[in-house]
């Protein structure tokens, strides 16, 4: 055979040959990058890694050596059961919060449903839910319904430090807090102020609260069991409110009131059509445990560090000062006011930076996407989480002081504090916390100074930083 038709010969080999070499690699996929970690071990994956460091009063630990071994910008883990993706630094929560929706949506792990939703909403779209609790707050948490709220909570935060702390000497804050934030959510939500029907509201949503991350086995005894019970007897309450709240409403009893429910219940879509109850019932449970967990720990937080510094106390004393001499002896508090509170606020976020109120949010990736080198398959869970940035020094130099002049001028850097979130997954009520925390301020440091009982009392978390023994504290009455 001659040099050319030997040539032909192979030409017409690699010809019949390549369709079968394409097709076999087609065949073969390529791997994708995915983030560097550990699934950890079977079902429980490095939950109980997470919860030690939550026990231990350091859930910074379980992201920071994570970041040190596997990434700064992006790890994996397995926590409830799933693949989780947990992005870092600045860059991450960005990414995340400006992400609503295209990248991802919001996602409710299934034990946390079956406590607070109806049977037949359970594994309905979390995504949904979240789009209505953010559609109202233009209008029932704007500025001008704030203002509205102002002197019904300093009213009752007055009320409550007579009621509940000056006959004492020494006060757990924690419980007490609760119960204030608790009867602040029934009257604004709700309106609510009879004692008996709130404590009624109250023991099952503790349950709930106690039950939210718990192991999710429902067997009685259990915190999970417990939670599911609560999460039936708050349902059960609030159909009953809601149905009399719609009977007087159409009687013309009581529709001048604004509080939240008859809000929803007034409210319509394009089409004429008003809220379901049971959604209705969904977004109240929602704004309470906001308001009743977390709010209450945040200003426990702030209560902490204002009896551990002396020198920040009285800067926040000499301007809520300031702000009583301006008004008449029975005037209540107003926006303005608020507004003239920057140094209280300042200490305040800078005791939400060391003790977040909450750790952070999950979500779920809606379609595959790369991110540091990285690709994030679609069905993935996201966590973007506080811990990654509030002591990181990068960020905060010398992150464990307390300095409340970090926020003084411009602030920290974009997307380094984000306990309330950011960009569209700011939390709704952040000015409605915003409001309550410093009126609260207002009406306790310009009545007691706060000394701790033990002034080593460890914070563990559970959602949000609890005082070990409920931060029990010396109260030093004022002569004012």
């Amino acid at each position: 055979m001659d040099i050319f038709h030997w040539f032909l010969l192979q030409l017409l080999i690699l010809c019949i040959s390549l369709p079968f070499i394409f097709r076999i690699y087609r065949r073969k996929p390529i791997s994708p990058k995915l983030p560097p970690g550990r699934k950890g071990w079977p079902i429980i994956g490095e939950a109980l890694e997470y919860v030690m460091a939550n026990k231990n009063g350091t859930p910074e630990k379980f992201i920071t050596d994570r970041m040190r071994k596997y990434s700064p910008e992006v790890f994996r883990t397995s926590l409830l059961g799933e693949n989780f993706a947990v992005f870092c630094g600045a860059s991450g929560n960005k990414l995340l919060f400006s992400s609503e929706n295209k990248l991802v949506t919001t996602w409710w792990p299934r034990s946390m449903e079956k406590m607070v939703l109806f049977p037949n909403y359970v594994g309905y779209s979390a995504k949904v839910e979240t789009a209505k609790i953010h559609a109202l707050r233009p209008e029932f948490l704007n500025p001008e319904a704030l203002q509205r709220y102002i002197p019904i909570m300093d009213s009752m935060s007055k009320q409550h430090l007579e009621t509940d702390w000056s006959p004492c000497k020494q006060v757990k804050v924690f419980p007490l807090l609760k119960k204030y934030t608790f009867a602040v959510a029934c009257r604004l939500f709700l309106n609510i102020k009879g004692h008996d029907q709130v404590s009624r509201l109250a023991y099952p949503f503790s349950l709930v609260s106690a039950g939210l991350i718990s192991i999710p086995i429902n067997l009685p005894g259990t915190a999970f069991s417990r939670a599911i019970k609560g999460g039936k007897l708050i349902r059960k309450e609030l159909l009953g409110i809601i149905r009399k709240r719609k009977m007087e409403l159409s009687e013309n009893i009581g529709s001048a009131q604004v509080d939240l429910l008859s809000h929803m219940l007034l409210r319509r879509d394009e089409n004429g059509r008003g809220m379901e109850e049971k959604e209705i019932a969904h977004i109240i449970i929602a704004f309470f445990i906001a308001s009743y967990d977390t709010l209450g720990a945040a200003i426990t937080v702030v209560l902490n560090f204002l009896a551990k510094f002396p020198q920040v106390y009285s800067n926040v004393l000499k301007e809520q000062k300031e702000i009583a001499k301006s008004k008449g002896k029975d005037e209540l508090l107003n926006w303005e006011n608020i507004q003239k509170m920057k140094y209280s606020w300042n200490m305040a976020c800078e005791a939400m930076r060391l003790a977040p109120p909450a750790q952070g949010v999950f979500g779920e990736v809606i379609t595959d996407f790369s991110y540091a080198g990285f690709t994030i398959p679609n069905g993935w869970k996201t966590y973007w989480t506080v811990n990654s940035t509030h002591k990181n020094p990068e960020y905060f130099p010398d992150p464990e002081k307390f300095d409340p002049s970090r926020f003084e001028g411009r602030g920290p850097p974009p997307y380094t504090f984000v306990p309330f979130g950011g960009g569209p997954r700011l939390c709704p009520g952040k000015e409605y916390a915003r409001v309550e925390i410093l009126t609260f301020m207002h009406n306790v440091v310009t009545k007691f100074k706060l000394e701790k009982v033990n002034p080593n009392e460890k914070f563990i978390y559970n959602l949000s930083p609890i005082p070990e023994n409920g931060l029990l504290v010396h109260l030093h009455p004022l002569n004012n």
